[in-house]
C-alpha cells in the first residue's frame, strides 16, 4: 500500500516571501494551509512592454521558428495572449519549450505539448536537451524580459541557430517606504526568505544595506546552485535549494529545513 509523506507542519513559523505576483500569492496561500504566517514583500516588479510594429511583425512571422523558448511562467502567459490575437490557429511544426515546469505547464494548459529539463529549471539544464544541440541554420525565438538568459541566446547561436529575442516585459525593483519594510523585517522577523532568482536576490541583499537590516542567518530558499553561491558569497549563512520550484516542494523544502535546525541536526544546503 503507498505510503504518502506527512503533510509539512509549519506552524507559527514566519516566511517572507520575495517573489513578484501573482506567483507570491499562490505560494503564501500554500503555506498559509501549512500552518505559516506568511508575508510578501515582492521585490520584482513585471510590466508588460507596449505593442511596436516590429514585435507585431515578429508574431506574425511565428511559423518562420522551428523553437519558441519561453524563459518563465510570466512570459510564456503573455507570449500565448499575443498569439491568441493573431493565430486563431497555432502553426505547426514548432518545438516549443519551457526553461521549467512552472513555464512547460503554462504552454501546456494552452495545448501545445512543450519540451522541458527532465530534471532542474536552469539554462544550463534547457541546453542539455538534445534537440536543442544540433541548430545549424535553424530559426529560435527567445521569449524573455528586456535582460537575462544570455547563456541561452549565446550558446544557441554557438550551435548554429538564428536567435530572435522577443521581450515582452521589464522587470525593476520596487521602491518601498521605511515604514513598510521595518513591519516586514523587524517586526515580522522572518525565519525563512524566499528569493527565487538572482536579481531578487540582488534586490534584497541591497534592502538589507539600505536599511541596515541582517537577515544572513535566516533560512534562504534560492532556485539554483548559481544563486546559492551568490549568496554565500554576500553574507548569507542557510542558502538551500529545493527539490523543484513547485509551491508544494518548496513548502516541504522550508518545513523540513526549519525542522532540522531546530533539532540542531539539519543544515540548509
Amino acid at each position: 500500500m503507498a505510503t504518502h509523506p506527512p503533510e509539512p507542519d509549519l506552524n507559527g513559523r514566519r516566511i517572507l516571501i520575495c517573489r513578484p505576483e501573482p506567483e507570491a500569492s499562490r505560494l503564501a496561500n500554500r503555506f498559509r494551509s501549512a500552518g505559516a504566517d506568511v508575508k510578501i514583500l515582492p521585490l520584482i516588479d513585471r510590466e508588460p512592454l507596449p505593442e511596436t510594429p516590429e514585435r507585431r511583425t515578429l508574431i506574425l512571422s511565428l511559423d518562420e521558428f522551428s523553437h519558441v523558448i519561453a524563459v518563465s511562467p510570466f512570459a510564456a502567459r503573455l507570449l500565448l495572449e499575443e498569439v491568441d490575437t493573431w493565430w486563431p490557429q497555432l502553426p505547426m511544426g514548432i518545438r516549443w519549450y519551457g526553461v521549467g515546469a512552472g513555464t512547460a505547464a503554462v504552454l501546456a494548459e494552452h495545448g501545445l505539448s512543450p519540451r522541458r529539463p527532465p530534471e532542474g529549471w536552469t539554462s544550463e539544464a534547457l541546453l542539455a536537451l538534445p534537440s536543442l544541440q544540433n541548430l545549424q541554420g535553424e530559426k529560435v525565438l527567445l521569449v524573455r524580459g528586456e535582460t537575462g538568459r544570455e547563456l541561452i541566446r549565446e550558446t544557441l547561436e554557438s550551435r548554429g541557430a538564428r536567435v530572435t529575442l522577443l521581450p515582452l516585459y521589464r522587470r525593476s525593483r520596487p521602491d518601498y517606504s521605511p515604514e513598510l519594510i521595518r513591519a516586514s523585517l523587524d517586526t515580522f522577523a522572518p525565519e525563512a526568505i524566499v528569493a527565487l532568482s538572482g536579481e531578487t536576490l540582488n534586490n534584497l541583499i541591497a534592502l538589507c544595506a539600505n536599511s541596515g537590516h541582517n537577515l544572513y542567518d535566516r533560512l534562504l530558499i534560492v532556485p539554483a546552485d548559481r544563486v546559492a553561491e551568490q549568496a554565500r558569497a554576500a553574507g548569507f549563512q542557510n542558502p538551500c535549494i529545493p527539490g523543484s520550484l513547485a509551491d508544494n516542494d518548496i513548502v516541504a523544502t522550508v518545513a523540513a529545513q526549519l525542522a532540522g535546525r531546530d533539532g540542531g541536526s539539519g543544515k540548509a544546503k
